[in-house]
């Protein structure tokens, strides 16, 4: 993507004011977004963006620049912005080490490349999502189908000599659907996605995912309002894992674990969870959503158990905060784009099956919730607090599923919602989405097998 020479004297330039270490991302990314609406393609938008980052450190100091001007002149003045501002030793500057490839083993078999695809080939598969959805009952209003691929190829040097490419495809549809009765209105959503190209687009099973997005929105239309009070939880497989996602992931990461900014810093070997949890974020899962062959450091993707039988057994660690921590990378650096510094960050994490099955833990519960599909949601990061709303839920009475009720709202702490679980189910499950940070929007799967809460605080209407 740039020459070798280039990117050394880049790399050299980065360090002259007395940085320790400098690093430079190169980005190459095309992508291409649809969306039916009314039935009719509303946006058919392709694109391509290209350009460079680059990182300096001295220390625990970290500067960084991006730009898209790839000639010599303009990545060595980018690279001098960035050095300009280190403030390092006066005494001379650190040589880099002459950069060797690195080849890395790619996860991920992709058959049809996002742009191979013909856009007609991509519409027809919207079309018959938005078809099935519409006419999947009479009080479903409107449909909303999009479409989203991408092939991002990276380069990712520095001045420890490593030289990396690597090239990632993934593929998505979000399915809104929308019903209503005339006086109220409720939505449906299912959103799966891969790194994959056009071939998981082609091979969804919409008969499935369209049809359950349709009958989420008419289920919750009819649904009686939520009470409100403490109770047992159940939380369904795949997305149900956001809450833990938000209220427990971002605080195992290292950015805010290096800066004492999250309730599971310093606690590495203690117990924080009930002893039915191994929580674990795993970026080498093949074509999964959330996965990475390297992170955005050039670091190989792996498995890391973060907490195993309820004992906290590590953090998710880029290299800045690795420094702060004294603590190695695992793998977790991720950005955006090029426009954005790296920091830790999570790929597919999840909570590891366990032996309970879906049946026997709804037939254990007396009196609960039961929700069966998460929406968006809140967290305060340096104490762990949550607010998430429920999309469908349901009243579980002696161990059987009642009436399906709305506007249900799980208030809680992550760090201490994961001491009370108290069942783990055996249908681990993924969900895909994006999660936002300081180092931007990235792709990530949440996931669970089936759980249960011993108690929440969940809000809805007043008894």
């Amino acid at each position: 993507m740039l020459n070798k020479a280039l990117i050394e004297d880049v790399l050299q330039v980065a360090l002259e004011t007395g940085g320790d270490f400098s690093e430079v991302f190169v980005e190459d990314r095309y992508t291409n977004t649809m969306v039916l609406q009314n039935s009719r393609l509303e946006k058919n938008l392709s694109g391509r963006d290209f350009g460079v980052g680059i990182r300096v450190f001295n220390g625990l100091q970290s500067v960084y620049a991006y730009t898209n001007d790839s000639s010599k002149e303009g990545l060595l003045r980018a690279a001098r912005t960035a050095s300009k501002a280190i403030q390092g030793a006066k005494n001379g500057k650190t040589t880099i080490i002459p950069l060797m490839k690195e080849t890395v083993p790619n996860l991920h078999h992709i058959k049809i490349m996002p742009n191979e695809a013909r856009k007609s080939q991509k519409l027809s598969v919207m079309q018959k999502a938005n078809d099935i959805i519409r006419n999947y009952d009479p009080e479903i209003v409107q449909a909303i189908i999009r479409l989203i691929d991408e092939e991002q190829n990276v380069l990712i040097a520095n001045s420890e000599g490593k030289f990396v490419e690597d090239q990632r495809v993934r593929s998505r549809m979000a399915m809104v659907s929308i019903a209503s009765d005339g006086i109220d209105m409720q939505t449906g959503f299912y959103g799966p996605g891969a790194y994959q190209g056009f071939e998981f687009i082609e091979n969804l099973n919409l008969d499935h995912y369209a049809k359950e997005s349709a009958r989420i929105a008419k289920t919750m239309l009819h649904a009686d309002p939520a009470p409100s009070g403490k109770f047992p939880v159940i939380i369904d497989n795949e997305f149900g894992g956001v809450i833990f996602h938000e209220a427990c992931g971002h605080g195992l990461e290292a950015e805010a674990v290096a800066k004492n900014a999250s309730v599971f810093a310093n606690k590495v070997g203690e117990k924080v969870a009930s002893d039915l949890v191994t929580y674990i974020d795993d970026g080498t899962i093949e074509n999964e959503w959330g996965s990475i062959n390297i992170d955005d450091e050039g670091e190989k993707s792996r498995k890391n158990v973060l907490i195993e039988n309820g004992i906290l057994k590590g953090y998710m660690i880029d290299k800045l905060n690795g420094r702060r921590m004294g603590m190695d990378s695992t793998g977790s650096s991720r950005r955006e784009s090029y426009r954005f510094a790296p920091t830790s960050r999570m790929t597919n994490t999840y909570i590891a099956p366990g032996k309970s099955t879906p049946e026997e833990i709804i037939g254990d519960t007396e009196y609960g919730i039961y929700a069966k599909y998460m929406g968006g949601g809140s967290v305060n990061p340096g104490t762990g607090d949550f607010n998430f709303a429920v999309d469908e839920a349901y009243l579980v009475k002696n161990g059987k599923i009642e009436k399906p009720i709305r506007g249900a709202t799980l208030i809680g702490n992550g760090a201490k919602t994961i001491l009370n679980i108290d069942r783990v189910g055996n249908n681990l499950g993924y969900g895909a989405g994006m999660c936002g940070a300081s180092s931007g929007s990235l792709p990530v799967n949440v996931g669970q097998p089936m759980v249960r809460v011993s108690e929440i605080t969940v809000g809805g209407k007043e008894a």
